[in-house]
């Protein structure tokens, strides 16, 4: 299987790496002379191309599968617009107006379109409710990752992240100093981000459908804080509640909607498709960081 990784940072470096190791062929693309040379030092192929530009996505060769997996770099909803919409559009009519298209497309998104639900549980069947411009952006993605391939006669899937996390990336001051905001955490290791991605592939499951890709447990903040404190022999941090929150005068429009959203993700469907996490909670996941810490 030969697939091409648009956009190939955190999660498609590795998820590179992985499909070379399977016996794979990755190309990893992206705009950046540094983002080309961390995709050579990962070890597989690597073009240099704008996926919101189609002449330059000639320079991709023919692959059996897309990964989308760019990034709008945090900025706001009109630049998320242009990457995940506009530069989506011009990846699936460039590779499907190819003489030979590939079979599939997978888009990453996030769990973040499901809006709030107070805490109850969500899964691919819940109806989206995004609460933000960007997370509204989102949402137009994935009907496009869906509804536009099947016109140029290939299949669309949706890899629904939850919240990132791994080497790099696991923020622990963020919980360990405080104070800490009630609510939920949905999280996945990076590895098991990209490794849900190469099994769907691999396996060629899920056409034509959102998958959630989150680990077995949402957990609330509170509960993780002091769990990574007392991990780390620390005293356990300060606490506050929403309402706390929300009364800060420094707070966005956009970071109160969020601060308000509440959820637990479900991984039932990506379970029942065979998919076995190599971090099944936060617990596995964050066991490196913590002993690093210590």
């Amino acid at each position: 299987m030969r697939v091409a990784i648009l956009g190939c940072g955190y999660v498609g470096l590795e998820l590179g790496e992985q499909l070379t190791a399977r016996g794979h062929d990755a190309i990893g693309v992206r705009r950046s002379e540094s983002g080309i040379e961390r995709i050579e030092d990962a070890g597989f192929d690597a073009v240099r191309a704008d996926v919101t530009d189609g002449d330059a996505l000639a320079a991709v060769p023919d692959v059996d599968a897309i990964v989308f997996a760019a990034s709008s770099g945090g900025r706001g909803a009109e630049a998320a617009r242009t990457v995940y919409v506009d530069g989506l559009r011009a990846v699936i009519e460039h590779f499907g107006e190819r003489e030979q298209p590939p079979e599939r497309l997978l888009y990453t998104s996030s769990t973040g379109v499901h809006g709030d639900h107070d805490g109850d549980w969500v899964d691919e069947s819940t109806p989206i409710e995004p609460t933000t411009a960007k997370t509204e952006v989102l949402a137009s993605a994935e009907r496009l990752a869906l509804d536009l391939p099947p016109a140029y006669g290939f299949d669309g899937t949706v890899a629904r992240y939850a919240g990132l996390y791994g080497p790099d990336r696991y923020r622990l001051e963020r919980y360990l100093e405080g104070p800490v905001t009630e609510g939920y955490l949905n999280m996945v290791h990076r590895d098991d981000a990209a490794g849900a991605v190469g099994y769907l592939l691999a396996e060629d499951l899920a056409r034509g459908e959102v998958v959630q890709v989150v680990d077995d447990e949402p957990v609330s903040k509170w509960e993780f804080a002091d769990w990574l404190a007392d991990e780390c022999g620390l005293e356990r941090p300060p606490k506050r509640t929403k309402a706390e929150r929300l009364a800060d005068d420094d707070l966005s429009e956009p970071a109160r909607r969020r601060l308000r959203t509440s959820k637990r993700c479900s991984n039932e469907k990506l379970r029942e498709l065979g998919y076995e996490f190599a971090y099944p909670t936060f617990r596995e996941g964050y066991r490196d960081a913590v002993e690093s810490h210590r």
